[in-house]
């Protein structure tokens, strides 16, 4: 593997973790609502998921989605159910006030992780989207150690991204903005959510 494909893998992914989808409105409601340091732990659960499918993709899972389709069927279905339930949790909480941090405290960093985590693995379109990926830029030849970087640098990507969205949604201002439109805003993240679950169940 030329250091050219590497950084091509790296940057292809890059692009793919900063364009819009369920992750970065999670994230940025996060920031918003809990936090800077709540949503930089959800951004390591991101990061995990993302090299979690990264591995899979290296161990030949997208073959084995083409080899049993129902398998990749049926994940899509868990993936996309588990982000409608995310949106009408969304919509059913959006005329809730937050409650006081200073009384309640900021969701756990192993809570936010874990549910960061959540969100990425129940998307098995990612574990394709590394295949296709992989295919024609990692050959089976590739030496471990360049695998294992590839890994961590997938790894890093995703939550260097996801930090940067929680600093910028979680300054006073845009929190300021959110809580005053917090309904509105809500419900909007929740159809987003919702249409990506859809998305990925139906397609």
């Amino acid at each position: 593997m030329t250091l050219g494909a590497f950084l091509t893998v790296a940057l292809i992914h890059l692009a793919a973790a900063m364009s819009p989808g369920p992750s970065f409105v999670v994230a940025a409601r996060t920031a918003a609502t809990d936090g800077f340091g709540t949503a930089c732990a959800l951004s390591l659960g991101f990061g995990l998921g993302a090299a979690l499918w990264a591995l899979a993709a290296m161990a030949g899972l997208a073959l084995l989605f083409e080899l049993v389709p129902a398998l990749f069927a049926v994940l899509k279905i868990v993936g996309g159910l588990f982000l409608i339930w995310i949106a009408w949790t969304l919509w059913r909480h959006a005329t809730s006030p937050l409650p006081d941090t200073a009384t309640r405290g900021p969701r756990s960093a192993l809570s936010a992780m874990r549910f960061g985590f959540l969100t990425f693995a129940t998307n098995p379109k990612t574990a394709v989207f590394f295949g296709a990926v992989f295919v024609g830029l990692v050959p089976a030849d590739t030496p471990l150690a360049l695998r294992a970087a590839l890994i961590v640098v997938i790894f890093a990507n995703e939550v260097l991204w996801y930090i940067a969205v929680a600093f910028a949604f979680s300054r006073p201002r845009a929190r300021a903005l959110y809580l005053r439109a917090k309904a509105w805003l809500d419900r909007a993240f929740g159809l987003l959510i919702a249409g990506f679950g859809l998305r990925i169940a139906l397609t």
